[in-house]
């Protein structure tokens, strides 16, 4: 446990759930009694095929969904009723978002969200992620679209990190240096992060744990040792122990679920006027 400071943010990021639950509008169950307990500094995998519930979790946490009283403490404080700062979430949504698509700058948006104040932390990115100041953000790859989201978002110092697929669109270079930068970040300031990905690559000794999520549920979870994977290597399958784990546990998933129910699926993308969640999913026009 830590306690807060003045400032609002914790001096220590343990993420602690317990028995959280969350049902949809339509009041169909989402979660189901989920326990973690994810120590300062961690890096967190999160696993599970499409539709396990992992992004429900991460926006729980987040505080983009409200969750039940008492069930998520980070660094012994409750997010909710404390407005606590330091936790950012970054998604796959950000791309599609109008604004970002415009003739915009990239030193603008950067400024926008504290590049003057945090020069060191915004030129390190800039470096790490191999972003071009002279971009004009209409006129850019998604992939460079994103790398520009990942500056912006971690600009500001951060206590706990959630990120939902969020590098998918990052070529391999991008994605390992960014990865490295992630780790230094737990060592250097004891920061925490909760990473849901299906893509394995530069993963191998990455993470510190794992979670397992199935149909809404966590089937297992704990340190990298517990997982005899806690010294990675590659098999002769092309796979390291974490993909070969991965890969059993999806198809374990796969043979207990059996073929989808279409009217239970893509729950976490329900939708008003066409918002899934969390933001503007289609296309303009």
């Amino acid at each position: 446990m830590s306690t807060q400071n003045v400032q609002g943010r914790v001096s220590k990021t343990d993420i602690e759930v317990n028995n959280l639950g969350y049902k949809f509008p339509d009041g169909s169950t989402g979660l189901s009694n989920i326990t973690l307990d994810l120590p300062a500094g961690s890096r967190t995998l999160l696993i599970g095929a499409n539709g396990a519930g992992k992004t429900t979790v991460l926006r729980l946490l987040s505080g983009k969904r409200l969750a039940p009283a008492h069930t998520i403490r980070i660094g012994g404080v409750d997010p909710f009723s404390a407005g606590l700062e330091g936790v950012t979430y970054l998604g796959l949504e950000w791309v599609l978002n109008p604004i970002v698509r415009t003739d915009i700058a990239v030193p603008i948006l950067l400024d926008s969200v504290g590049g003057s104040y945090y020069p060191d932390r915004r030129d390190e990115l800039v470096r790490i992620l191999d972003i071009d100041l002279r971009w004009r953000m209409h006129a850019v790859s998604d992939g460079e679209r994103r790398r520009v989201q990942l500056a912006m978002g971690l600009i500001r110092p951060w206590d706990v990190l959630l990120l939902d697929e969020i590098t998918v669109d990052l070529d391999l270079l991008s994605r390992s240096n960014f990865l490295n930068w992630l780790r230094g970040e737990t060592e250097r300031r004891g920061a925490s992060i909760v990473y849901a990905t299906h893509i394995l690559d530069n993963l191998v000794g990455w993470p510190s744990h794992l979670v397992h999520m199935h149909l809404g549920k966590v089937k297992e979870w704990g340190p990298m040792a517990k997982f005899d994977a806690e010294t990675d290597g590659y098999s002769n399958t092309g796979n390291s122990k974490l993909g070969e784990l991965v890969l059993k546990w999806l198809k374990d998933d796969f043979a207990e679920r059996g073929p989808r129910d279409k009217s239970a699926q893509d729950k976490t993308y329900e939708n008003l006027e066409g918002k899934g969640g969390y933001g503007q999913e289609n296309r303009p026009e």
